[in-house]
């Protein structure tokens, strides 16, 4: 019997499945938030008692839709990951981050049940939040490796900007980390009775904007200096695609504090989070030119206009090989 074998392309469409499904999670989790149905099933993992399925009613209904995302996550991930094992040519780099979505969807499980039985606490809520987010960049990434040979690929632009593209990304993360403290702060409590972050809205919400400000600043900087350093015009380009969606971002932001949080805009809001952070690794990920690794495992040097063969395609080719175990 033929062991299981996956290529390069089917593990790719894997990878970018998994990926829509985090962020399905991330939006069917605020749909529980905004709704009022953080407590819709009061048990974990049955909806209530002994139970599993929810009573037909709004809360139940959507937080037990919620935890089904869950599962088709969870069986998600580990597809995906098992073929990271099978992948042919099996890639180490591809392999821990498939393991990464396992731990991240096994530790939201985890962490949504004690948001359950803490009754909805707010820093708890912004954890689940975040952990989800860590998810979702693992799943991005995994999604842009898997898309090319392995490999950091080779600098488009100086050392100098790339560590400027991490500080902005350092920003990014904290702007969302202060959105989940407006969301603490602010009328969508999850359910009935849930505590809140003892903070002032207005507080909150002026220590985000002026984090996401503060991202724009360095963003713009970081354009200029592409700009002036006469950076590729693709890299450029993304890095003006990563500011137009901040811009929009920013403007659903505003409309939706100064129309005193309607559900609604605070759910596309939340959903527009995970295109801001997608970008921006998609943005940073392309600093470096990546070989491109065909349907059978071979890495196509466009540069080079030359094929790198495998071993066995050198020993057909009558050239000695050497092979190396650890």
């Amino acid at each position: 019997m033929s062991r299981l074998a996956v290529g390069p392309r089917r593990f790719l469409l894997l990878a970018r499945i998994t990926a829509a499904l985090v962020v399905a999670n991330v939006a069917t989790g605020a749909a529980v938030r905004l709704s009022g149905s953080g407590l819709g099933c009061p048990d974990w993992p049955t909806c209530a008692h002994q139970s599993i399925t929810p009573p037909l009613s709004l809360h139940p209904v959507v937080e037990f839709g919620n935890r089904m995302v869950v599962v088709v996550l969870v069986v998600a991930c580990a597809v995906t990951f098992v073929a990271a094992l099978a992948r042919r040519p099996r890639r180490r780099d591809l392999t821990w981050l498939a393991g990464g979505l396992v731990a991240g969807v096994m530790g939201e499980a985890v962490v949504g049940a004690i948001v359950v039985y803490s009754k909805l606490n707010p820093y708890v809520v912004a954890g689940h939040f975040m952990l989800g987010m860590a998810v979702l960049a693992d799943g991005v990434v995994l999604v842009l490796r898997a898309g090319h040979a392995p490999g950091r690929g080779s600098p488009l632009v100086s050392r100098r900007l790339v560590v400027l593209s991490r500080a902005f990304f350092a920003v990014i993360v904290l702007a969302l980390f202060a959105g989940t403290g407006v969301t603490g702060t602010g009328p969508h409590a999850g359910g009935p009775g849930a505590k809140r972050i003892p903070m002032a809205l207005v507080t909150m919400a002026r220590i985000h904007a002026e984090t996401v400000l503060t991202a724009g600043v360095v963003l713009l900087v970081l354009l200029y200096l592409l700009w002036r350093s006469n950076a590729p015009a693709g890299v450029q380009d993304r890095g003006r695609i990563v500011l137009g969606v901040m811009v929009v971002q920013g403007v659903i932001g505003y409309t939706q504090y100064f129309t005193h949080l309607p559900a609604v805009l605070v759910g596309i809001h939340v959903v527009g989070a995970t295109a801001v952070l997608s970008v921006v690794l998609w943005f940073h990920h392309g600093l470096a030119d990546h070989r491109a690794e065909t349907a059978d495992g071979d890495v196509w040097d466009g540069d080079a206009g030359a094929m790198a063969m495998d071993g066995s395609e050198l020993e057909q080719a009558g050239t000695p090989v050497v092979e190396v175990t650890a």
